[in-house]
């Protein structure tokens, strides 16, 4: 594909290990991470409960140089949404979905000062987005259900991230698509090719309970470097 995005990793905090948390954060920083990728779940949306306001606040003073990629998967947003505006300069992506008016939403991400992202789930089309994604800054398409992390990857998703990708050429908007859901050293080539251009890692790559955080790091810089 011309014009590729550098692919960028953003490492999926929830499944990092808590209660060594910034020994985790500091191994990842120096193995590159781009963003902090920490997901928002409330039980309703999605029958999960993970993290929350005060964790990315500990983790944005913990390692103030990455930026958080905050994504909600919460229903309706507007109820939760003003706790993480505060957050300037991070990236927030909704399931639209789940929101009264996802224009609007974009609208107050963008107001704040951050960068509003759509995430797309497995049911939801492409083509019934469009209108959406013309006025966001970014996309999350999800590759399995959204709410739990060590999911299989459903392979009908794939195409969407390419669908995205051309979706955003043909308007001439370079902006960036997240892959999340069960993005692993087997599934990566295919997503990065389909124009993947951060990928949320998470236990079927850099979180795997086999390989230290350092050597994974360095395995998906070498991977990245060939597919480049």
């Amino acid at each position: 594909m011309k014009d590729r995005l550098p692919v960028q990793n953003a490492p999926s905090l929830m499944c990092a290990n808590l209660l060594r948390l910034e020994d985790d954060l500091r191994a990842l920083e120096a193995g590159g991470a781009a963003w902090w990728h920490i997901d928002i779940m409330d039980g309703h949306f999605v029958p999960n409960l993970t993290l929350g306001q005060d964790f990315c606040r500990a983790v944005a003073r913990a390692c103030p140089s990455v930026p958080l990629d905050i994504h909600l998967m919460v229903q309706p947003v507007e109820q939760h949404l003003d706790r993480f505006l505060e957050f300037s300069g991070s990236r927030i992506s909704f399931h639209p979905e789940a929101s009264r008016d996802p224009g609007a939403v974009l609208t107050r991400i963008r107001q704040a000062g951050c960068h509003p992202g759509l995430a797309i789930s497995p049911s939801v089309s492409v083509e019934s987005l469009e209108p959406l994604l013309a006025d966001s800054a970014y996309a999350c398409v999800m590759t399995v259900q959204p709410g739990f992390a060590g999911q299989k990857l459903i392979p009908a998703c794939l195409p969407k991230i390419g669908q995205v990708r051309r979706f955003f050429g043909e308007n001439g908007l370079p902006n960036d698509i997240e892959v999340d859901g069960n993005v692993s050293w087997e599934n990566i080539p295919a997503m990065v090719g389909e124009g993947a251009s951060v990928l949320v890692t998470g236990t079927s790559s850099l979180f795997s309970k086999t390989v230290p955080l350092e050597e994974g790091c360095r395995r998906l810089r070498s991977l990245l470097d060939r597919l480049a």
